[in-house]
């Protein structure tokens, strides 16, 4: 097997932050969040977000954040309330328990890096940190190197030598 490259190991690392967030925070007593909700939280502005936004912001369809935002109106963590820059827009925000359900994510975050430090060191999380930081520039368009080439019938690479005990 190859190694895994970054975007695997980001998502990998991504995902780690959030099963250990939305575990420890169903542990002290929040509500359950899936993690698209997690994630609008991320994504909204201190004065609110059109769910249009939202939706570029995180990546996902209109749909997929209608859902999520539907779900944590009804759990009374977000609000939606008329946009001042757009009779079309609505704003979602955070109502005053959203904020402290935020506060409290944003505290076991934390908590979450500490843990790390600890156990891949403070100067790796500080290195990662770092490279994290540093702008990265718009994404290139690269160009795509040519297909790998297969036997038809082997399926083998021309002039690969067959895998041991091949015969």
């Amino acid at each position: 097997m190859s190694a895994r490259n970054l975007p695997q190991l980001f998502a990998d690392a991504r995902r780690w932050f959030e099963d250990a967030l939305l575990a420890s925070m169903r542990e002290a007593g929040e509500r359950p969040v899936t993690v698209a909700q997690a994630a609008v939280f991320g994504a909204l502005d201190p004065a609110g977000t059109p769910a249009s936004e939202l939706a570029r912001r995180m990546g996902v369809t209109r749909q997929t954040v209608h859902q999520a935002v539907h779900g944590l109106i009804a759990m009374g963590l977000l609000e939606q309330a008329p946009d001042p820059a757009s009779a079309r827009s609505r704003l979602v925000r955070m109502t005053a328990e959203g904020e402290r359900v935020h506060r409290r994510a944003r505290a076991t975050i934390t908590v979450l890096e500490g843990v790390l430090a600890e156990r891949i060191g403070t100067a790796a999380v500080e290195a990662l940190r770092d490279a994290l930081t540093v702008p990265w520039g718009e994404p290139p368009l690269v160009p795509a190197p040519p297909p790998e080439r297969r036997d038809p019938e082997t399926g083998r690479r021309p002039g690969a030598r067959p895998a041991r005990g091949a015969g």
